[in-house]
Formats: C-alpha cells, structure tokens, sequence
C-alpha cells in the first residue's frame, strides 16, 4: 500500500501495475502473512474489465483455462494458495477469508 491509500484502492493498483488490469473488486478472499519478507498479502476475488499485459512491474502475463494453469512455475506460494482457496469458494456468495494454509506460516520463497 501507498500512503494514505487504501487496501481497496492499493489492490485496483497493483492489477493495473501488474497486468494493465481494470478490476471490480468482490470480496476478500484471503489475508496471508508472509514474515520472512516483512509482508501482510490481502487477496480479493475481482471481475476482469479489461484486456491485460505486461504492465511496467512485470515480464511476463496471462490468462489460463483452470486445467491449463501452470502451477510449477507460478512465482510465488501466495498465489498458490489464492488459487486453491478461490476453486473451494468460486460458487459461494460468502465465506470467511482464508489465512495461511497449515504449516506454510514459515514460507522460502
């Protein structure tokens, strides 16, 4: 987050930094701590509004088919886990957030 910014705001941001990415944001989907990096990842499920690309903050970017999502090779844990939380709520209207599945509170990468 920026200053005076707020999650909301910081999140629409960041999609846009990453991804060119115009989102409507839903609900938050998960709050994970990441220690060893000084980090709190708050995640929402969004709509996509927009065609996206590679924004300044990234190399490369895409949209996959679920079966088509390549996990090895996903950057970082956190989006793992978003992932894998989102498929267990994708067809409810409400849930409590996510945190950190169990033993990942200690995270290497």
């Amino acid at each position: 987050m920026e200053e005076g910014e707020s999650v909301e705001e910081a999140a629409m941001r960041e999609a846009r930094e990453e991804a060119n990415a115009d989102i409507r944001l839903d609900q938050v989907l998960a709050i994970y701590s990441v220690p060893r990096i000084s980090q709190v990842q708050v995640m929402f499920r969004a709509e996509l509004f927009s065609e996206i690309s590679a924004g300044p903050e990234s190399e490369e970017v895409g949209l996959f088919a679920w079966k088509d999502i390549p996990w090895a090779t996903l950057a970082f844990p956190t989006v793992v886990w978003a992932l894998t939380h989102y498929a267990q709520t994708r067809h409810l209207s409400a849930f409590p957030p996510f945190t950190n599945p169990p033993g990942t509170e200690t995270i290497t990468r």
